[in-house]
């Protein structure tokens, strides 16, 4: 055997060996695993944060004196088009708060005054429905009797609140420091990934240029060829979905608005935005998002969040055949079916997270998949599904003739044209 067929050897022995010794010790693996992301987390999430804002970014600097290409300008359309993009992002959540907060804390204010009617309400419904029953009757009537808002001893509830914090301050307070330390923690981890995705953000010209001059030095042609793939499709599918999904939720918030502006329905704002919000996780976010309005809309008007419910519904169904379709469906090209896959599967995993990628990232391997299996039908000279006649013709001049290639003769520096035997012409 040659060199190379002895490290193939040992490497595949290698490989065997670890995943026999990772089998065997499974708790000892996931045990390093964790520690392993617990540190990488805050630069793993950095570049998340560089991905995203990297979006946002492209766009400024192409409308940031575009012709431009010298200069002071030149110098800092980076830097400028990067502070610009955090200063869109702050006021994007800014007016989000500033709509939504005010509203919920209103629709709480009401809740919590409306509660003791609605109560007294219901028991006088129940109680009414059971004259036919005493011995039930009764039964119910002690058991609301003891949830009587009006009858409570406020006195009495608070001396035994100051009681339980007096007999319970240790560990109230051995709770409050792990609270805060967890925060500081959040905060800490946060903070980092941030610095992280402006040094990202800032270098990413120079990152791009070493990764790639790595790749040419090490990796081979076909390896370098399927990776340079890879990643380009990977960041064609996620760049499309992110910017088709954030566009989608404008759409769907903004017809929410208009529409409950429209029917007089109460929140409309803060339903508009929560819609708007939560429809980012495909599928089920719009759900989320009016579901919560609807709840917040009852506590005002029970038929008015009934009709609310029958206007999302009617929106949803324009949502999910025109709109989707055109704004997200078509720039990520995955079958609804695989969309569904992919969100179900995500969200178990890695919860709404794992909802937000998993898209994306099936959309990726699908797409990947595909083209390798089209690549082989191709070379196999089987009919590819869904291409003309026309575009067959095409694709196969575009194929390399092996024939050819192997009789084509090869020049040779020093002295004209060589076959391939080596025989001069």
């Amino acid at each position: 055997m040659d060199k190379k067929e002895i490290r193939r050897y040992s490497f595949i022995a290698l490989l065997a060996v670890i995943v026999c010794y990772a089998v065997q010790h499974l708790s000892v693996l996931t045990h390093i695993v964790t520690i392993a992301l617990n540190a990488l987390y805050p630069l793993l999430l950095g570049c998340a944060i560089a991905y995203l804002f990297n979006i946002i970014l492209a766009w400024f600097e192409r409308h940031y004196f575009p012709k431009t290409r010298e200069g002071f300008i030149s110098f800092s359309r980076r830097p400028v088009c990067l502070l610009l993009s955090f200063i869109a992002v702050i006021a994007i959540i800014l007016l989000i708060l500033k709509i939504v907060i005010p509203e919920i804390i209103a629709a709480i204010t009401l809740i919590s005054s409306k509660v003791p009617p609605l109560f007294n309400e219901a028991k006088d419904y129940i109680l009414l429905k059971l004259q036919e029953y005493p011995n039930v009757q009764s039964e119910a009537q002690e058991m609301f009797d003891q949830f009587d808002f009006k009858s409570l001893d406020w006195e009495s509830i608070i001396n035994k609140v100051m009681t339980l914090l007096r007999t319970g301050a240790l560990g109230i307070i051995s709770s409050a420091v792990g609270i805060i330390s967890s925060f500081a923690g959040a905060v800490t981890t946060f903070v980092v990934a941030l610095i992280f995705s402006i040094y990202i953000l800032l270098r990413k010209d120079k990152l791009l240029t070493d990764t790639s001059r790595v790749l040419n030095a090490y990796a081979s042609e076909k390896t370098n060829r399927r990776l340079r793939i890879f990643f380009g499709t990977a960041h064609d599918t996620f760049q499309s979905f992110f910017i088709g999904q954030f566009v989608e939720a404008i759409i769907l918030g903004s017809l929410c608005f208009i529409g409950m502006s429209i029917l007089k329905l109460p929140y409309a704002g803060m339903s508009g935005v929560l819609v708007g919000v939560t429809a980012l996780i495909p599928i089920v976010g719009a759900f989320i998002g009016a579901g919560i309005s609807a709840f917040i809309i009852a506590t005002e008007n029970p038929m008015q969040a009934l009709i609310f419910i029958i206007f999302l519904v009617i929106l949803q169904q324009l949502e999910g055949n025109i709109i989707y379709p055109k704004v997200v469906g078509e720039s990520v090209g995955l079958p609804g079916i695989w969309v569904l896959a992919a969100v179900t599967v995500g969200g178990g995993l890695f919860g709404i997270f794992g909802m937000l990628i998993g898209v994306p990232l099936a959309a990726t391997i699908y797409k990947l998949s595909f083209d390798t299996l089209e690549a082989k039908e191709r070379s196999m000279g089987i009919a590819v599904p869904g291409i003309s006649s026309g575009e067959k013709k095409k694709q196969e001049k575009k194929l390399p003739d092996k024939k050819a290639e192997k009789s084509k003769p090869i020049k040779s520096a020093n002295s004209g044209t060589v076959k391939k035997s080596g025989k001069k012409k």
